[in-house]
This record gives structure tokens, C-alpha cells and sequence, in this order.
């Protein structure tokens, strides 16, 4: 590297570890992280645009074997994450970055080179990395008075990059004349530049100051002892969590992995560009919407707020699917509203409900720990509903499969969503009872 770049990345690191006004830091840690997450999603979602035609294995599609195999690797990362990313020390996360997308990307070759069905493990080894990617990416912005914000980036890096990828992969296929079992190697290969950019970012990033600890709680890695301490005090309301979750995760992943069959059976098949135009102005509009959550600066009703927010999400799933069923509105038009609504209620869980949880309470511990466990459950219910689409002799198209699982458990996730407000806001009383008698006392 000449000596010029070399002393501008001097230079510029310095710039990036100075301390400077919180939104500043925000913009920039939102933006690296936005990159980071939206660089692993080109290792992880660009095979979802191929539709791998004529291919089956033991009478089921074949794209169906590839994203039960993918899933069902995410879904075991995410199990060791619960423990794992709870216990991870900050000075090692480039390094986890770098082994955890190098591996991913070796599998996505071992998927290029050995021949159809037999490469279907090759993608099982490739999502088992990859589940762990948020908890360390995450781990560089929580604990800080700008972390919905920054999180809200982050996330919004997941609605707009999942389409992204999917049609830098269709247009690989049917511009570049890239094979569609070469195409997710190829595509991961155009965004390790820009991933590791925005890692060298993260790592520049300064340190939580004094106000942040003070504004929310600090966050240290936990221990066995701490994890179960936790779960002690506030297990029912961890449970309700989950079960909101894995309603979600399941719609709006059914929704992520089969966009390509939906968006076909829906009359707009074989379109790159539709994978985009739909997520970028929900992307934005979340962004937003989360993003103002940052100005509410009592603990307790921000976390409240996220409830509001979730149970909003939910809601509007199940109202775009109705006025869909009642044809009130157009194909394009119900799968990005009710896309809003989804990612609406999952961002709020990926980006604040959790800081603003350990904030409210002043855990010392770290939002890894939770959100593994409801990401592990999350996914553990998407391969369950894969398999019984394909299995339990339900002869739906994936459309009619889509708005079904929208309805269903959009309304369960609003029913369990109001009692988990109720819970916490009761939680938060009795916990400020005690404190007031004391200080009385």
C-alpha cells in the first residue's frame, strides 16, 4: 500500500476514536454498521433470487432443501450464540468478523463446485456462521445514548440489503451469464471490500463515555451465573418476548426466503429491480420511525414505545393482508405494506427493545444474551413452518401460504405483544416500590 494510504488511515482512525458530539458518532457507527450487515447479507441471501428450476431431491423442490439446509444452520448459530455472544470481549470481534464470513464464503464455493443435490450440505455450512454476525456487530453499539439510532442503521441495512443482494444475483445470472450456483460465491466476492471497510470503522469507533453509561447501564460480558440470574427475574416476560418473536420471525422470513416464488406466482416473476423497489422505502421509513424513538429519553417509556411500535407492525400486516384478500389494494402494494408492518414490529426487537429493557432495569450485562434466545426460537419456528408447507400435504400456493402466515400470527404476536406491555410496565412498579420506601426509610 503506498505511504499516502497508509498515513490517510492513520489519519482517519485517529479522526474516527476522538470524542465529538453523540449524533456525530451515531452517524457514523450507523453507517458502519449498516455497511458491515448489509456486506454479510451477500453472503447470505443471494441464492433465494435463483429459482433452480426443474431441480428436486426425494420428490421436494430442490430451493426448498437449500433454504431448509441454510435455515437450519442459522437457526444451530444462533443456539451457540445465546451463550457465546454473551461472553465475547470486545478486542476480539474483527477477528470473530473475519473467521465468520471467510467460512461462510468457503462453503458458498463448495456449493459452486459440487454437483446438485449433493451440495445441499455446502449451504447448511454456510448459515452456520452466520447466525452470529449481528450479536458482534451489535456489541460495538449498545450501552450508548444514540443506539437506536445506530441500530435502526443497522437494521435498515437488513430490509434494503436482503433485497439488494437478490437482484445484484438475478442480474449476475441474466446479464453476466453467471451460473445461479456460482452467483452466491460471485456476489459475496463483489462486497468483501466494502465489509472489510466498515469493520475497520467499527473498530474506530470510541469507546461508551461516562453519559452513556450514565444514560443507560453499562454492558459487560455475562457469565453462566449472571445469564441465570437474569432469566430468574424476569422469565415470564422473556417468554412472552419469544413467543412475539418467533410469530414474526417466521412471516417475515417465510416472506424473505421465497420472495422470488411469491413475487412470481403474483405475476411479477424474473424481475431483478422488484426485490429493491419494495424494501428501500421501508428500509427508510423504519429507520425513521425507530430512529425517533432515541429522543424519548425515560427508559420505561421508550420501552413501552417499542411495544406501541410492534403492536402497530403486527397490525398493519394483518390490515394490508385483509384489504389483499378483499383486492383493495394491488400485488406490489400488499407485499410492501405488509413488509412495513413486519419489519416494523422485528426492527423495534433488533435495534432498542432490548437496550431500552436493560436501561429501564440497569442490568449490567449485554443485549446478545436475550436476543439470541428469541432469535434461536425465532428460527427454530421458520424451518418448522418450511416443513410443514412442503410435507404436510398443504396444496397452497406461496402466495396463498404468505397471507395465511401474515394473519394467523400477526394476530397472535398483537395478543402477546399487549400482555408483554402489561408485564413489564407491572415489572417496573413493583420494581420502584421498594426503592421509594427505602429512600423514605
Amino acid at each position: 500500500m503506498p505511504a499516502t494510504s497508509i498515513r490517510d488511515f492513520i489519519v482517519l482512525s485517529a479522526w474516527l476514536r476522538r470524542p465529538r458530539h453523540p449524533l456525530v458518532t451515531s452517524l457514523v457507527a450507523g453507517a458502519a454498521a449498516f455497511l458491515a450487515y448489509a456486506s454479510m447479507y451477500a453472503f447470505r441471501k443471494p441464492f433465494t433470487a435463483a429459482a433452480f428450476e426443474g431441480l428436486h431431491f426425494a420428490g421436494v423442490d430442490y430451493k426448498v432443501w437449500l433454504v431448509i439446509a441454510q435455515v437450519l444452520g442459522y437457526m444451530l448459530s444462533k443456539v451457540r450464540g445465546i451463550t457465546w455472544i454473551a461472553e465475547i470481549q470486545r478486542g476480539a470481534r474483527a477477528r470473530v468478523l473475519a473467521g465468520l464470513i471467510g467460512f461462510s464464503w468457503a462453503a458458498l464455493l463448495g456449493f459452486a463446485l459440487a454437483p446438485a443435490p449433493w451440495n445441499i450440505p455446502f449451504l447448511f455450512l454456510n448459515g452456520l456462521p452466520l447466525g452470529m454476525v449481528w450479536g458482534v456487530i451489535f456489541g460495538y453499539l449498545e450501552g450508548r445514548r444514540g443506539t437506536e439510532l445506530m441500530g435502526a442503521c443497522m437494521c435498515a441495512s437488513f430490509i434494503v440489503a436482503s433485497g439488494v443482494v437478490k437482484s445484484v444475483g438475478m442480474w449476475l445470472m441474466t446479464r453476466v451469464g453467471v451460473s445461479e450456483f456460482w452467483m452466491p460465491f460471485v456476489t459475496g466476492m463483489l462486497f468483501v471490500p466494502l465489509l472489510c471497510l466498515a469493520v475497520w470503522m467499527l473498530e474506530n469507533l470510541p469507546a461508551p463515555d461516562a453519559a452513556d453509561i450514565a444514560a443507560r447501564s453499562q454492558r459487560t460480558p455475562m457469565d453462566a451465573e449472571t445469564r441465570r440470574a437474569f432469566l430468574a427475574r424476569f422469565l415470564p416476560g422473556i417468554a412472552l418476548i419469544v413467543l412475539a418473536y418467533v410469530a414474526l420471525t417466521v412471516a417475515r422470513d417465510f416472506r424473505d426466503n421465497f420472495a422470488a416464488e411469491i413475487w412470481s406466482d403474483l405475476g411479477h416473476g424474473g424481475s431483478a429491480a422488484v426485490f429493491s423497489e419494495t424494501e428501500v422505502p421501508i428500509a427508510i421509513a423504519v429507520l425513521i420511525i425507530t430512529a425517533f424513538t432515541m429522543s424519548v429519553r425515560d427508559n420505561l417509556k421508550a420501552l413501552m414505545l417499542n411495544h406501541v411500535l410492534i403492536f402497530s407492525g403486527f397490525s398493519i400486516a394483518v390490515l394490508s393482508t385483509w384489504m389483499h384478500d378483499h383486492r383493495l389494494i394491488d400485488p406490489v402494494g400488499w407485499i410492501g405494506v405488509s413488509g412495513f408492518g413486519l419489519y416494523l414490529a422485528y426492527v423495534p426487537y433488533n435495534a432498542t427493545f432490548f437496550e431500552r429493557m436493560l436501561a429501564a432495569f440497569r442490568v449490567s450485562g449485554n443485549v446478545g444474551f436475550i436476543m439470541y434466545i428469541a432469535d434461536s426460537s425465532g428460527y427454530m419456528g421458520s424451518v418448522a413452518v418450511i416443513l410443514v408447507k412442503e410435507f404436510a400435504g398443504l396444496h397452497l400456493s406461496w402466495a396463498s401460504f404468505y397471507a395465511g402466515t401474515v394473519m394467523s400470527l400477526s394476530a397472535l404476536g398483537m395478543l402477546v405483544t399487549l400482555v408483554s406491555a402489561l408485564y413489564f410496565r407491572e415489572k417496573a412498579r413493583r420494581s420502584v416500590a421498594p426503592a421509594v420506601l427505602a429512600a423514605v426509610a
